[in-house]
């Protein structure tokens, strides 16, 4: 007789945790686990982990998926993950492969792909459901791909360390001459930073910086 896979479902709203169980519960191959409401309680679990498959949110409190992820790799955690998202941004998508991600499946479509993306990755396969494999169909064969959503959390996680360095700084009300002594780096290249800074996370003016590393807890 074959084994079952089982699954473990990772997500911040207990309603869609529900509904992907009454999905997964429709095929006899496949048997929940359990489940997680918070990053933490993912990274908890993966300590003694007893599931084939993780289904991942990215959005989820304490700590997010990229989190999670991070983890397992850095701890060399060999768990097979499907992100499961609202966001659908395919540099997003590509983040999450980097990072370790099997397969990536958008909500408005998970009842369609759930179970096939599970057997899948269970196989030893990578996923997407279909709106995302268009995405990054397009983008590998270098035709334009409008931009997606992402959560602002993962912009916070893409700034670099020295960025991260520069954005603390003028949240603090520092002036780019301040910066470049402090950093011991020239004011050509502060205003640089600063340049990327206000492009990667879509604000205009070093007030908006401020209320972004505080909205993220950056500082």
């Amino acid at each position: 007789m074959k084994e079952k896979i089982y699954v473990h479902v990772a997500d911040d709203h207990k309603i869609l945790i529900e509904g992907i169980i009454a999905v997964i519960n429709t095929d006899k191959e496949i048997e929940i686990e359990g489940y997680s409401l918070t990053g933490k309680e993912v990274i908890d679990w993966s300590k003694e982990k007893t599931a084939d498959i993780l289904i991942l949110d990215i959005n989820m409190p304490i700590f997010d998926g990229i989190d999670v992820l991070k983890f397992f790799q850095s701890n060399k955690i060999d768990q097979k993950v499907i992100i499961l998202s609202s966001y659908d941004d395919v540099n997003l998508v590509k983040q999450m492969l980097n990072l370790g991600a099997k397969g990536f499946l958008s909500k408005n479509s998970a009842g369609e792909h759930i179970v096939k993306a599970i057997k899948a990755v269970a196989a030893g396969e990578q996923y997407f459901s279909d709106d995302i494999q268009n995405n990054l169909f397009k983008l590998y064969t270098g035709q334009k791909v409008a931009e997606g959503e992402r959560p602002e959390s993962t912009i916070a996680h893409s700034l670099t360390e020295r960025e991260l360095e520069v954005l603390k700084l003028i949240a603090k009300e520092n002036s780019t001459s301040e910066i470049s002594g402090i950093l011991n780096i020239s004011t050509n290249t502060v205003e640089t930073y600063r340049k990327s800074l206000l492009k990667k996370t879509k604000v205009k003016n070093a007030v908006g910086l401020a209320m972004y590393a505080v909205k993220n807890n950056i500082i």
